[in-house]
């Protein structure tokens, strides 16, 4: 069962209030669908972004959003803050301002909507994605995981081209993801033991080096100093192999070497049901699962439940750290 507002401790990481960033394209609207079923929550959160498009998502749903001044929750509904005339980017300026918020102690977790990676990038916005904007805010190195479905799932390396995959594939970054997902698993989610599959990243795992190196010579050493460390592990496999395994359940996380090669799988089976999960952060942050799907802006087509489970995990870890 999902922890509800109730649940969240008392009082930012203190005061249990959540800020919530809709982001772009669908995202306003997904966000109110979301919280329009969990009125309980609407004292304990902020949404922080374009009033506009908040507004226009509002139509026919009509939830209460109540301007305000500060990024402080409102008794009265849906506190709606906006940035505002500001030099950033609107939805850039409040994640900025949401993650320094969770920093400062005056809320306890980020949940972010989708953002066109482009379309920022156009304005200046410098990052390519949430995950290195806040890993950069919070000067962190950051791990993008995904968690709420059949299986966990955290990435090696994230939105970089294919071509250079292999050169970022290092020992030390596969000891860092795994250690750092590893952690979050057990300590935040209480999966207790925990069972790990490593891809390789190459066809077959390498075939033994007749179809490349990189597992003998990097993923392979990190695999082997992680099972000395205690974790249960298996690695590394082909991925086919330990999708499969973790769709039997016989695996609890799959940690792979590229996007694609997590990601594919992972939406294949489980699309609207997984949460992103940025790790490694001084502060909680949770997101959805899926792009700004701008031709489903106004249809009604879009489905919220990717950001609920979103806001549903950021609570359930707040709960877990006030307990």
């Amino acid at each position: 069962m999902s922890p509800t507002p109730a649940m969240l401790p008392p009082s930012g990481a203190e005061t249990g209030w959540i800020i919530l960033t809709p982001g772009m394209g669908i995202g306003p609207e997904v966000a109110l669908r979301a919280l329009a079923e969990r009125p309980a929550l609407w004292p304990r959160l902020v949404l922080a972004g374009r009033g506009q498009a908040l507004r226009l998502a509002n139509m026919g749903l009509e939830l209460p959003l109540v301007p305000v001044a500060e990024l402080v929750p409102s008794a009265e509904g849906l506190a709606l803050w906006d940035p505002g005339d500001v030099p950033e980017v609107c939805e850039a300026a409040a994640v900025r301002a949401g993650a320094h918020a969770c920093l400062a102690g005056r809320a306890a977790a980020l949940v972010t909507g989708p953002i066109h990676k482009a379309r920022l990038a156009d304005q200046g916005f410098a990052f390519s994605g949430h995950t290195d904007f806040l890993g950069d805010l919070c000067g962190a190195d950051p791990v993008m995981a995904f968690a709420g479905g059949r299986f966990g799932v955290a990435l090696v390396t994230v939105h970089i081209p294919l071509a250079q995959v292999p050169q970022a594939v290092t020992a030390q970054a596969v000891l860092h993801v795994v250690r750092t997902a590893a952690r979050a698993w057990i300590e935040e989610l209480g999966v207790s033991p925990l069972r790990i599959a490593v891809c390789g990243l190459n066809p077959h795992a390498g075939e033994e080096g007749m179809l490349g190196t990189e597992e003998q010579e990097r993923i392979s050493p990190a695999c082997d100093v992680l099972r000395a460390e205690g974790l249960e592990l298996r690695g590394p496999i082909s991925a086919e192999t330990a999708f499969m395994d973790a769709m039997a359940g016989r695996v609890d996380l799959v940690v792979a070497m590229y996007h694609d090669q997590g990601l594919a799988p992972l939406k294949a089976v489980d699309f609207g049901r997984t949460v992103n999960w940025t790790l490694g952060l001084p502060i909680v942050r949770t997101s959805v699962d899926h792009g700004t799907a701008d031709a489903l802006v106004g249809t009604g087509r879009a489905d919220p439940s990717s950001m609920g489970a979103a806001i549903d995990l950021a609570v359930r870890i707040v709960a877990g750290r006030g307990a």
